[in-house]
């Protein structure tokens, strides 16, 4: 197969190795994709930045190149892209964390909010962390997971709070968003009464689970037609 990484960063190189590694061929490694001939690529895995994600994506499904995206912070374009997909009869895929682990994480969530919902005495919390040279806050996963427990009923929004105010108010989910040192990505969910505490937790060790992820994804999505996730492609939906 061949790629197209868009975004050269730490995660555009953890992708090269891992695709090298596996037989495949990355013909473009690059920031910005003007100008760029993307001639015999089969796949483009774009993780650069918020302000070109959009740019990236639109191009892409443009010129009919399959197109999966992992850079958050561009969201409120969604929409925008999804319909670019489907006027093109594209192949898209996003998702906030194309970790394998992350995305049981997330059914995970979905189901506990679930259960949780019909018990009003429990209030729920959320904690990221991540690296210093992370632009956005909250993380796209931490924005993923509120989503999840928003679906279940009880929540209608997420707020950005910090560790002195990290309390449930009324139908909001605050999430606390810190930034330490190297640190890949953890995500904490927690549900509290007076009488106990439930939580959930995934720290992630590298960034090469994201890597992984986001090349299965690029491989699944090769003819394919449509606009799809991570639960689908690991067929946990």
């Amino acid at each position: 197969m061949k790629i197209a990484l868009l975004g050269y960063g730490k995660m555009g190189k953890a992708i090269e190795k891992i695709a090298i590694d596996q037989g495949h061929e990355v013909v473009i490694k690059k920031d910005d994709i003007s100008p760029c001939n993307f001639e015999g690529v089969d796949v483009a895995i774009d993780f650069s930045l918020p302000n070109i994600a959009v740019s990236h994506i639109t191009y892409c499904l443009q010129e009919g190149i399959p197109v999966v995206s992992g850079t958050t912070g561009w969201l409120d374009q969604y929409e925008a892209m999804t319909s670019l997909c489907k006027e093109k009869n594209g192949s898209f895929i996003y998702a906030s964390n194309f970790s394998i682990g992350v995305n049981i994480f997330f059914e995970i969530n979905k189901k506990l909010a679930q259960y949780m919902a019909p018990h009003s005495s429990y209030n729920v919390a959320m904690e990221e962390i991540h690296h210093t040279q992370k632009l956005d806050a909250p993380s796209g996963t931490a924005i993923t997971l509120a989503e999840g427990i928003i679906d279940a009923g009880k929540y209608t929004h997420w707020k950005e709070a910090d560790t002195n105010t990290a309390l449930t108010e009324g139908n909001s989910i605050p999430i606390v968003s810190q930034r330490e040192g190297t640190v890949p990505g953890t995500h904490i969910i927690t549900y509290k009464n007076e009488i106990d505490t439930l939580q959930l937790y995934h720290e992630a060790h590298s960034r090469l689970g994201f890597a992984q992820g986001a090349l299965v994804a690029a491989l699944w999505l090769v003819g394919k037609k449509g606009i799809f996730s991570m639960a689908d492609v690991l067929n946990i939906s």
